[in-house]
């Protein structure tokens, strides 16, 4: 193989085509190989390649190939020549340490918003000062291993920090300790190995040595601070428990998030008939909504096809500046669908699959909630009534009408962090007042205020029970109505009242 010596017009080359940016990813990526005093102060790759050639790591193209395809400069890599080279790599032997290339796509793929949240994280671990000259993820990681507050063999810290706000940066440190926990194993082989005392060879390992392991810090304690030593034999009976925060969605911004209220009153077929009373439920949103810092945006009469872009365009907004996504659609509906103003279906899922993960990234790991008054089909939900109505009853009841149309499939999405909560199951109907609004929206809204109003604030599911309940008890039209929340919600939601909104 043609060593990189007699390469140097391609590594000049080289040089010129790597940003600094590059060059900083470099150094970070070579802190294994080489000293970290020997990488201070290189701000050009010519600099670093000279490093590495004193090293005998230019003796042939295999470890600058890793470096380049690393950073992802595969043009640089075709220059090279050698396209059809692979880089040879085993699980014994790597040519770059998997944990700086772990450390490396978790600053790829950090956003600066999650940068600062790290940042303001570490404070009580690290000097404001380091904090403040960091400019990028890789700096960060620099401090800390400099403050010996990470390693290959100490990625706990990190991992409990990502938890609290990005799940998949934290899974790739989560996979780079699965990953370090099975090499270790498979490295021993044959060796005897002493666990408490106990003595054993291979064929006890995994009897001897837990999968696993779970680290669980209180929130006073230093994360990546000091251990506490037990002997070997002395088992930790009492871990503690995660910090709260990482039980609760962050809301944080100002605004809170987006309200979208799309309300269709008129329809413009024969079937469905005009939703008196929805104006109301549009005020009782807007006004709670703006209370808890949310901007409300409100479209009215749609038709299915503008229901559809609406959402479409609202999936492609950057929501990087807010904590969470709540859109209401009051209309007519059937089973999985509500309808637009020209009587046409739009199905639950094509509400929201613009705004999974994939679709909305600036979304991710946030909240979204769905409330949806509308029915599910054309069964009344039956129920046993402790006495006859009264007469002075019959006038409210009139007033009652249905959110029904023609039914049909499944609403719930499989990505993480949704709510949708449904005015009544599946194949029922639900209803509405023609002059204080829907019975599923007005009660909503009524238990969202009380628990923002109290000194103990319910989360969001807690609430929604409650609501179940106090819908479930009345009687409309001789019938009843069942809501019925359906969530992938991983964390707990708490809505409380921003106060300069709460004039």
């Amino acid at each position: 193989m043609k060593g990189l010596n007699m390469d140097r017009r391609k590594l000049s080359q080289i040089d010129e085509e790597l940003g600094s940016s590059d060059v900083e990813a470099l150094c970070f990526l070579c802190l294994d190989v080489l000293n970290r005093k020997r990488l201070e102060g290189i701000k050009h790759a010519r600099e670093l390649f000279l490093r590495l050639e004193e090293k005998g790591l230019l003796d042939n193209q295999t470890f600058i190939l890793h470096l380049l395809r690393t950073i992802q400069r595969f043009d640089l890599v075709r220059f090279l020549d050698t396209e059809n080279q692979r880089v040879v790599e085993t699980d014994s032997c790597p040519l770059l340490s998997k944990y700086r290339v772990m450390l490396y796509k978790i600053y790829e793929d950090m956003t600066e918003e999650n940068l600062e949240k790290l940042k303001f994280l570490l404070k009580e671990n690290l000097p404001r000062r380091l904090m403040e000259k960091s400019r990028t993820a890789l700096d960060v990681f620099s401090e800390l291993e400099k403050a010996e507050l990470l390693s290959q063999t100490n990625v706990d810290g990190l991992l409990e920090y990502l938890l609290r706000f990005d799940q998949k940066l934290a899974s790739l440190v989560r996979d780079y300790k699965d990953g370090a926990q099975l090499n270790l194993h498979c490295s021993m082989n044959d060796k005897q190995v002493c666990v408490g005392g106990i003595c054993a060879g291979r064929q006890s390992l995994p009897a001897l040595l837990p999968q696993k392991p779970v680290l669980s810090i209180p929130e006073t304690e230093n994360y990546f601070g000091g251990m506490t030593i037990v002997s070997d034999a002395q088992p930790i009976t009492k871990p503690c428990s995660p910090p709260d925060e990482a039980e609760f969605y962050a809301l944080v911004h100002e605004p809170r998030g987006l309200c979208v209220v799309i309300s269709n009153e008129k329809f413009t077929g024969p079937e469905l008939g005009l939703r008196r009373g929805t104006r109301k439920d549009e005020e009782t949103l807007e006004a709670l909504f703006t209370k808890f810092g949310f901007k409300v945006v409100l479209h009215r009469d749609l038709t299915a096809q503008a229901m559809r872009e609406e959402v479409n365009t609202l999936g492609q907004r950057n929501f990087i500046n807010e904590d969470a996504l709540v859109v209401c659609v009051l209309s007519h509906g059937d089973q999985g669908c509500v309808f637009g103003t020209d009587e046409k279906k739009v199905s639950l899922k094509e509400l929201t699959l613009p705004f999974t993960g994939i679709q909305a990234p600036t979304l991710t790991g946030k909240p979204k909630l769905f409330f949806i008054q509308a029915c599910q089909g054309k069964e009344f939900q039956k129920g046993a009534l402790p006495c006859p109505p009264k007469p002075a009853q019959e006038k409210v009841q009139t007033q009652l009408e249905e959110d029904s149309g023609p039914v049909y499939g499944e609403t719930v999405p499989s990505d993480a962090d949704f709510l949708i909560g449904m005015a009544t199951v599946e194949e029922c109907k639900s209803f509405r007042h023609v002059v204080t609004g829907s019975i599923y929206i007005q009660k909503l809204c009524e238990m969202l205020e009380k628990s923002a109003e109290s000194t103990e604030p319910d989360d969001i599911l807690s609430i929604l029970t409650r609501v179940n309940k106090e819908v479930s008890k009345g009687n409309y039209m001789g019938q009843k109505q069942m809501p019925q929340p359906k969530y992938t919600l991983t964390k707990k939601l708490v809505l409380t009242f921003v106060k300069e909104n709460m004039n």
